[in-house]
């Protein structure tokens, strides 16, 4: 079957945080995406419920991001740098691959 490629905008802390998840999930996020655009065909419709826009609002963005903060000084990579992350981001995806 013929590949093709498509690009996504996406905010650069969604990004992050979902690249980080997919890794744990022992995938990459075109494996997630391509997961995700199999089960609407196959569903004909999104493959999961979505709220009301109104839970999105600056008072929970606020929440979740502290929680994130409070997760990462708990693991001890809050103050890591972005080549500490990142070799952490190759770390786990070579660990994927040989599992």
């Amino acid at each position: 079957m013929a590949q093709t490629t498509f690009s996504v905008t996406m905010d650069e802390s969604l990004k992050i945080e979902f690249e980080t998840l997919c890794n744990y999930f022992g995938m990459d996020m075109t494996t997630a995406i391509n997961i995700f655009a199999r089960a609407v065909v196959k569903e004909k419709k999104i493959p999961f419920d979505i709220p009301p826009l109104d839970i999105y609002n600056e008072e929970n963005a606020m929440k979740v991001f502290n929680l994130i903060r409070k997760q990462a000084d708990t693991n001890g990579l809050s103050d890591l740098s972005m080549d500490e992350i990142d070799e952490e981001i190759s770390r786990t995806r070579k660990m994927n691959k040989h599992s």
